[in-house]
């Protein structure tokens, strides 16, 4: 099912595609600049399958984009079929009142080069490129500076806020999973009225000076450090909206 010139193309990327750090880093940017985050289908009643062929058809065929496991799952798909050595880890996102969301919750990814790295293109707003999995380090990129935090037998991913606190975006371990473990809670968020997916629709992606969102009847753009926000009236706007700033046609 993997076309790789075809899923380059998706992500409008170009260049090597040999095994280095360098690589892993441009295409990680170029997946999150170009493959919105996005839970359109849960609002619409279709169903995701937690399957890596539908991922990959999904996002490199019908011009889509998705969430953390479609997006996570059909790069991890991208990274193995170009020679990488990629690993399937489960994150625990926090809820409202803080605690840690269950096991499964979030789709991460782990690949070894010399050193080991965290990539993650389903997280909507968070690193452009992949961090060391090295605990402590602070590591600066233009959306932010963030760092993994060692937490017991676990790591956290931390963001550190313009007010100077460290916010946790996800805790993770380093065991090896399978996709199908994830199915459960793939389900889960498209069904449960717990879930932030079935609340609300989004769809965002990075653009190279900061952000652009369309979060229900709202457009949301941020350009360094400027926000923009203005209001949709009717469906036709929206899927406007949708096709001009995302490139996506439901």
């Amino acid at each position: 099912m993997l076309n790789i010139p075809a899923y380059l193309d998706r992500i409008r990327y170009s260049g090597s595609t040999a095994i280095s750090q360098e690589v892993l880093r441009d295409l990680h940017r170029a997946h999150l600049l170009n493959v919105p985050f996005e839970n359109l289908d849960i609002g619409l009643g279709r169903k995701i399958v937690c399957e890596e062929e539908a991922f990959l058809r999904k996002v490199v065929e019908q011009h889509r984009g998705g969430f953390c496991y479609e997006l996570n799952g059909a790069f991890a798909a991208l990274l193995q079929g170009l020679g990488f050595r990629v690993t399937l880890l489960s994150a625990r996102v926090p809820r409202e009142d803080g605690s840690d969301g269950p096991e499964f919750d979030h789709l991460a990814l782990r690949v070894d080069l010399q050193e080991a790295w965290l990539a993650d293109v389903g997280f909507g707003e968070s690193f452009l490129e992949p961090l060391r999995l090295e605990p402590d380090a602070e590591l600066r990129q233009n959306t932010g500076t963030f760092r993994i935090a060692r937490e017991g037998n676990s790591l956290r991913v931390e963001r550190n806020l313009p007010n100077e606190v460290w916010k946790s975006q996800y805790c993770f371990g380093l065991t090896p999973r399978r996709l199908d473990e994830f199915a459960p809670m793939c389900h889960y968020h498209q069904t449960s009225p717990e879930s932030p997916f079935t609340r609300k629709s989004v769809c965002t992606r990075a653009t190279p000076g900061g952000r652009i969102t369309l979060s229900g009847w709202r457009l949301i753009r941020t350009s360094d450090g400027k926000r923009e926000e203005s209001s949709l009236n009717s469906d036709q706007e929206w899927r406007d909206a949708l096709k001009q700033y995302f490139e996506v046609v439901l």
